[in-house]
């Protein structure tokens, strides 16, 4: 399988974790919902760990992937999960795209790395495109505009979260961070979990639902994205982040008949030009194009 077609397939199924979410959302809940998700997901990498020898790794780094599941999987997975139950599923995935410009602006606050004159330009223009976004709030009655702050918390968390692994995780394997990223989610929501449970259980169609988001956009593309990381390095690796918005309005379009209005489409398009400004030097666009860098 060629590097393009598994970033395709990545894209596909990472995009496909907003249609799953709002399927799932009304039976279980945001939380409970999560719980399962993180618990099955975690439940599919652990034996590929063990296989890997890695879980005394896992052990050792016990403390900080805590923390990592909380930045993680604990606080933003339910935030965006309460977002899809008001917003699309193609809305929620075109303000997941904002996760790379808050953790360009999370690095260079923490950890020093300098932002370009350009990057800071990506940053005025990734978040205009949250403004155009901002515009489509009515469509989606009451409720939206909280939702929205959900999801753009829930990015902000991933954001933080980057800087945390390049902190405290640096080097440690990536099969131990997913693992435990997962893992040490399910006690964190456990407690919340109980006392919101849905009185009445969950149908198969929500099960299934959480199946699949656990497994197809859990656990498989992690796989298959920590292969590409090994095979052809972070550069290619990180374009999925560009794709998911188109998946996440298009499966939403298709099966969930879902409007994807003008106004999405050009917020979404805004933001990916904000997030390819920040995220992409001039170096990486040459290796992207297959040309040599120039200086």
């Amino acid at each position: 399988m060629s590097d393009l077609i598994s970033v395709l397939f990545m894209a596909a199924l990472w995009g496909g974790s907003f249609l799953f979410l709002r399927i799932a959302v009304p039976d279980f809940g945001p939380v409970p919902l999560i719980f399962a998700r993180v618990v099955i997901g975690a439940g599919c990498l652990l034996p590929l760990l063990v296989a890997r020898g890695e879980w005394p790794e896992l052990r050792r780094h016990w403390r900080s992937l805590l923390v990592l599941s909380g930045l993680n999987a604990a606080l933003p997975f339910p935030l965006f999960a309460y977002a899809t139950a008001q917003l699309s599923a193609g809305f929620a995935s075109i303000l997941n795209a904002t996760a790379p410009l808050f953790a360009a602006i999370v690095a260079a606050l923490w950890l020093g790395d300098r932002l370009r004159p350009v990057a800071l330009l990506g940053l005025g223009i990734g978040f205009a495109g949250v403004v155009v976004l901002a515009g489509e709030v009515p469509e989606f009655g009451a409720g939206a505009g909280l939702a929205i702050g959900a999801a753009l918390l829930a990015s902000l968390c991933y954001g933080i979260s980057a800087s945390f692994v390049k902190r405290r995780l640096a080097g440690v394997s990536s099969w131990v961070t997913t693992t435990g990223g997962f893992g040490f989610a399910a006690p964190l929501l456990a407690p919340v979990t109980v006392f919101t449970w849905p009185a009445e259980w969950p149908g198969a169609g929500a099960w299934l639902a959480v199946f699949l988001l656990a497994i197809a956009c859990t656990s498989i593309p992690n796989i298959f994205y920590f292969r590409l990381l090994h095979r052809a390095g972070p550069t290619r690796a990180m374009a999925v982040a560009f794709l998911i918005p188109a998946f996440g309005m298009l499966w939403g379009a298709l099966f969930l008949d879902e409007t994807v209005s003008p106004r999405m489409v050009a917020g979404c398009v805004v933001i990916l030009v904000g997030t390819a400004l920040v995220t992409v030097t001039p170096a990486l666009w040459s290796r992207l194009l297959g040309r040599p860098a120039t200086t």
